[in-house]
């Protein structure tokens, strides 16, 4: 392996190649279509990133959450609609899930009243913008969990193989 770089500004595809311990000519052999000199212009943001190149990486590096950040901070459409999706350990996230779950369950009646007229009035706003924030965290719960999902099968916590057979019986 080749020495590690002591450049001190690394972007995220940078570090994430470096924790997978790869070399840029082992990262860009497994890419197989990104060469090395495409790869050292990502890394030093001398050009510009693209959706096929952070899938090729996440799926190298092992790093599914490298897609969300891409979609985050580097795609105009994400930077204005895709949340940032946060890591967490299985047990917050599924506290998370069933607390918002929780909250949506006591708003389900004044969410009916609110729209069963196909109008939101000026005092029902506030119980409407409130119902949506909790929608909000319940969709990034879930999108937290599938995280979560991709990185227990990358990392064999869980059985791939068997998670998608069953997943695509459902």
């Amino acid at each position: 392996m080749g020495k590690k770089s002591v450049k001190e500004d690394k972007n995220i595809y940078f570090q994430s190649r470096e924790e997978a311990g790869l070399t840029r000519a082992e990262a860009s052999e497994l890419m197989e279509y990104m060469t090395e000199s495409k790869l050292v212009n990502i890394e030093m943001d001398r050009t510009r990133v693209y959706p096929d190149d952070v899938i090729a990486m996440a799926k190298v590096y092992k790093k599914p959450e490298l897609c969300n950040y891409y979609c985050k901070n580097q795609c105009e459409i994400g930077r204005e609609y895709v949340p940032e999706i946060k890591e967490a350990p299985l047990a917050e996230i599924s506290l998370g899930i069933l607390a918002s779950i929780n909250n949506l369950s006591k708003q389900q009646q004044r969410l009916i009243e609110i729209t069963a007229d196909g109008q939101i009035t000026e005092d029902e706003y506030p119980d409407f913008i409130k119902i949506t924030k909790n929608l909000d965290e319940l969709s990034l719960a879930v999108n937290s969990l599938k995280l979560w999902v991709s990185k227990a099968k990358l990392s064999d916590s869980i059985d791939a193989s068997k998670y998608d057979a069953l997943a695509d019986e459902t």
